[in-house]
Formats: structure tokens, C-alpha cells, sequence
């Protein structure tokens, strides 16, 4: 499961000769924290001695140590002319599945996945580079939810790794990432790829993301009613590119989940969780009246059904009713989104608008939220139609127009794009975290 994208046009990277014309060209040391790292970009850039016409190409590697796999990303930039700005130029990317969490019980196996990934660095950077190209790995919800000892494991073998490579090794590349700054950080990607944080106006796109028990946003609020109105931890502050940003970002979880990913379809834990659910019996409007099924998680069993008995008990109307029991009075309403613009929307929005035909899996699409409310009543009116395909279309189409609608609150014609990547760079928050180390990128709650 490998790809090769190239980034045409190149996309500006500022604030990195910036940061190199205030630090000069200090010597790297062999290891160095994040504060330290911004001041060893100077052995990274060309220097200004170079000639005007001569070009300098530096890198950096990203591993994404998620819950159903683990990803590299080799990044290359490109310095001109030390007078002009770094461009991106290229993606190398590469998955490999289970994720880490896989093997909590052998974390030797997990560290092997990691020097096997390494190999697409060693083939992508130039030996000469690879002393001063920076490897890190974040990981995300799969190592989060494990016991501290078998994560920390893990992490131990991920940095033994680490350090008997030939790259760059800053003494926090290997960490777990908390769940708010995925958000800030894949925010940070798609913006700087979609170029908006070049834009004199400030327009910039929203991001929403969709796990199996969680749900995420991200965007930069217009008015500030909008933060006076927010819990103060659902705000935080970036600076970056000469400018600083005030966000509005939060990460639902769902019940008594604690954001445990499932992998399976996600929505029918929502309700699984309902009060009042007794002898873990479900049975939902939401799902085909004959389907019947034993579902496993958190160590006990449930069984999982239609309501057999009468048209009367299944269809759209009444799968919304049980699913806005759940979505209302969990996810805090921002004050603006009704006449926000555009947002990205990845994860499971993705996924399950290519399920019901709404969009292409290799182009993505753009999508208005009355799309997802419309397909979701063609769905559960037809439930028998979609059955041998996907039993659980119908909740999981209305569990999105729910969360969309009554949820955050977007109205019907808000704008939706649903990508993987921009610019044929995936949209992870990778990227921004390189910039993270890069650029000594502040996070401030």
C-alpha cells in the first residue's frame, strides 16, 4: 500500500527562512529538543554564500502511529535561492497495517514494522542527507488507550529504532499525541496546502474528522463571539507564518467511550451506550427489521438488531428521533457555523459518503449537508435495497446529518469537501506536524 505524490505547483513554506535569517547558521548537536531544533534549520538551508542560481533540497520524515496502521511520510522542500522562500515539493507516503497498538503484548514486532517503514526514508533521502533529516513519530488513539506500561513499551522499541538509524534524532520524536492538537495540526495541513494561510483576508477552511466514538473540530472563528461564548479549553492560539491564529477546536467523545476507536462501523456504539439499554439487546429503528447480529466490545457481548414488527418501527424519521438522543445536549454549538464556509471533512465522512454512492473513492467530492440528509432518507426507506450491502448505511448516514445538523449546527447548504488529499499530499495532520519541528510551531492552551 504505497504511493508517490508530487506537489505541482510547489507550495510556499515561509516562516522557515524566516526562522533561519534569526538564528543563522548554528551547528546542529546530535540531539536536540523542539526549542533547539528551530535553531539548527540554518545547516538545513542553503547558505548565503551559495550561488543566487543554485538549489538546496532538505527533508523531513513523519511517522503516524495510528490505530489501524502506521504511516510514513518523507516530505522534500526545496530552497531556490537563499532570498526566496522554501517550496514543498514532493510526498513519499506508505502504510502498513496492524497499527502499533497491535502489538502490545510484543512490542519487539512493533518496532520491526517501524525499520521496515524506515526503509522508504533510507530509498527516498539521499544518503549525504540523511544526518541532518529529521525523524519523528507521533502516535494517536491506538497507543493512547492501551496501559501506560505496554504503550511506553512500545515507544521504547520505536526510539531504540530511532537512534540506531542514520537520521536526525530530536530527543521528543518519539511521543504520543493528545487528540487537540491532531486537530490543530491537521488544520495547519489542509490550510497551508489549500493555500489560505498565505491570504491576505484570513479566509481560511474548517476541518471535521469522524472516528468509531469521537468527532472533531477545527476552524478559525470570524466573530469572537464566537470565543467569548466557547468553554476557554475549546479555544487555542498557534503562531506561525509571522501570524498568529485563534482556533475553535474540540474533540467529542462519546458517553462513556473515552474515544476508543472501533473497527467496525462507529455509529452503532452511540447507541449502544443509550440509557435505559437493558440485557444489552438492541434494537433500533436504524437497522433492517430482520437483521440480527452478536457484536463484541469492551469485553461483553451485545445483539444487535432491527425491530421485526411492522413498517411503522423502521425509516428515517424514527432512526433520527434515536440518534438525536445521543448527539443532543454532547456536542457544543458554535456560535458562527451557520454562515461559515467551507470545511474539510475526512475519516468516516469520507468513507461513508463513498458507501452510499455519493462520492468518488479516488476523487473525493464536494458535498452540501443536505446531501447527507438526503441520502440517509433514501436509505432507511429502502433498508431492505441496501441490507446485503451495508446493514448499518442507514445509521450511520443519519448519524451524520444528525451531527452535522443538530449537532454543530450547520445549515443545510454549508459546504463539505471530502478529500484524502490536496494538491496529491495527503491531509493528515503529518505535515503540520513536521512543520511542528521545523519551525518550533507554539501550541498554547
Amino acid at each position: 500500500m504505497s504511493s508517490q505524490a508530487s506537489l505541482r505547483p510547489a507550495v510556499v513554506l515561509s516562516l522557515v527562512l524566516v526562522v533561519w535569517a534569526l538564528t543563522g547558521l548554528t551547528h546542529a548537536q546530535p540531539k536536540a529538543s523542539v526549542l533547539d531544533f528551530s535553531a539548527s534549520l540554518g545547516n538545513l538551508l542553503p547558505s548565503l554564500s551559495r550561488p543566487a542560481n543554485s538549489s538546496r533540497i532538505f527533508y523531513g520524515v513523519m511517522f503516524d502511529a495510528g490505530s489501524t496502521g502506521t504511516r510514513i511520510h518523507v516530505y522534500t522542500f526545496i530552497q531556490k535561492d537563499p532570498e526566496e522562500l522554501p517550496v514543498l515539493d514532493n510526498e513519499m507516503f506508505h502504510s502498513i497495517k496492524p497499527g502499533l497498538s497491535a502489538y502490545a503484548d510484543m512490542p519487539e514486532m512493533g518496532g520491526y514494522t517501524v525499520r521496515q517503514l524506515l526503509k522508504v526514508a533510507k530509498k527516498t533521502v539521499p544518503r549525504l542527507e540523511w544526518k541532518r533529516t529529521p525523524l519523528v513519530l507521533k502516535a494517536t488513539a491506538g497507543l493512547r488507550l492501551l496501559p501506560s506500561e505496554k504503550s511506553q513499551a512500545l515507544l521504547e522499541q520505536v526510539q531504540d529504532v530511532f537512534d540506531e538509524s542514520p537520521f536526525f534524532v530530536p530527543d521528543d520524536s518519539v511521543s504520543i499525541m493528545n487528540g487537540t492538537n491532531e486537530g490543530i495540526l491537521a488544520w495547519v495541513t489542509v490550510n497551508f496546502l489549500t493555500g489560505h494561510l498565505y491570504a491576505e483576508t484570513r479566509e481560511t477552511v474548517g476541518i471535521l474528522d469522524l472516528g468509531g466514538g469521537s468527532t472533531q473540530i477545527t476552524f478559525l472563528p470570524k466573530s469572537k463571539k464566537t470565543i467569548g461564548s466557547s468553554p476557554d479549553d475549546y479555544i487555542a492560539r498557534i503562531d506561525m507564518f509571522n501570524s498568529t491564529y485563534e482556533l475553535y477546536t474540540h474533540r467529542t467523545c462519546i458517553k462513556y467511550l473515552l474515544c476508543h476507536v472501533i473497527h467496525r462501523p462507529p455509529y452503532i456504539i452511540v447507541l449502544l451506550y443509550t440509557p435505559g439499554l437493558e440485557w444489552r439487546v438492541f434494537k433500533s429503528s436504524c437497522l433492517p427489521k430482520k437483521f440480527r447480529e452478536e457484536w463484541s466490545f469492551g469485553g461483553l457481548t451485545y445483539i444487535v438488531s432491527g425491530k421485526p414488527d411492522g413498517e411503522s418501527y423502521v425509516g428515517y424519521k424514527l432512526c433520527y428521533q434515536e440518534v438525536l438522543k445521543v448527539v443532543k445536549d454532547i456536542v457544543h454549538q458554535p456560535y458562527e457555523l451557520k454562515d461559515t464556509s467551507v470545511f474539510y471533512a475526512f475519516s468516516y465522512y469520507f468513507d461513508r459518503a463513498v458507501d452510499a454512492g455519493l462520492i468518488d473513492r479516488t476523487q473525493g467530492g464536494m458535498l452540501e449537508v443536505r446531501d447527507f440528509k438526503k441520502r440517509a432518507k433514501e436509505v432507511c426507506n429502502k433498508m431492505s435495497k441496501y441490507r446485503p450491502i451495508n446493514p448499518f448505511l442507514c445509521m450511520d448516514m443519519t448519524y451524520i446529518t444528525c451531527l452535522l445538523k443538530d449537532g454543530f449546527g450547520f445549515k443545510e447548504n454549508t459546504v463539505l469537501q471530502l478529500t484524502k488529499k490536496v494538491n496529491n499530499v495527503e491531509t493528515s495532520w503529518a505535515l503540520g506536524a513536521t512543520f511542528n519541528h521545523f519551525q518550533n510551531l507554539k501550541i498554547h492552551r
